[in-house]
C-alpha cells in the first residue's frame, strides 16, 4: 500500500469522524449549513478571485509561481474567515460581542502579507542577480 493510499485512507477516517461528531451535537444542521456556506464562500468567492487576479497578472506579463501565489491563497483564506466579522451588522447591544476593529487588523494582516511578499521576491531578485553575477565573474 503507498503513501496516497494511506494517506488517502487517514483523511476519510477523519472526515467520517467529524461526521459523527457532527451527528452528536445538538444544532448539527445549522453546523452543517455554516459548513456548506464556507465551501461556497470559497469555491464561489475565493477561488474565483484568486485565479481572476492570477490571470489578468499573466495577461500584464508577470508570472506568479511560488511565493506571491501562496500570498494570494493565503490572503483569499484570511478573507473568508473575516467576513463574517466585517460584514457584521453595525453596533450590538453587547459591545463585548465584537470589540475590536476588525476592518482595521483585516487591513493590517493584509498589508503585511502584501509587505512579506514583496520583501521576499525583492530578495529573491537580488540574489539571483547576485548569483548570475559570481558566476560570470568566475567564466572570465
Amino acid at each position: 500500500m503507498g503513501l496516497r493510499q494511506v494517506t488517502g485512507g487517514v483523511g476519510l477516517l477523519c472526515a467520517a469522524w467529524g461526521g459523527w461528531l457532527l451527528l452528536q451535537q445538538p444544532g448539527a444542521w445549522r453546523i452543517a449549513v455554516w459548513l456548506g456556506g464556507a465551501v461556497v464562500v470559497h469555491d464561489g468567492f475565493v477561488a474565483p478571485l484568486v485565479f481572476a487576479v492570477a490571470a489578468v497578472a499573466a495577461a500584464g506579463g508577470l508570472r506568479l509561481r511560488g511565493v506571491p501565489r501562496a500570498a494570494l491563497i493565503v490572503a483569499g483564506s484570511l478573507t473568508a474567515i473575516a467576513l463574517p466579522a466585517l460584514l457584521r451588522p453595525g453596533g450590538t447591544a453587547n459591545p463585548t460581542v465584537l470589540p475590536l476593529d476588525y476592518l482595521r487588523n483585516w487591513l493590517l494582516a493584509m498589508a503585511a502579507i502584501a509587505l512579506s511578499t514583496v520583501v521576499y521576491a525583492a530578495l529573491h531578485s537580488a540574489l539571483r542577480a547576485l548569483t548570475r553575477t559570481r558566476r560570470a565573474d568566475r567564466r572570465a
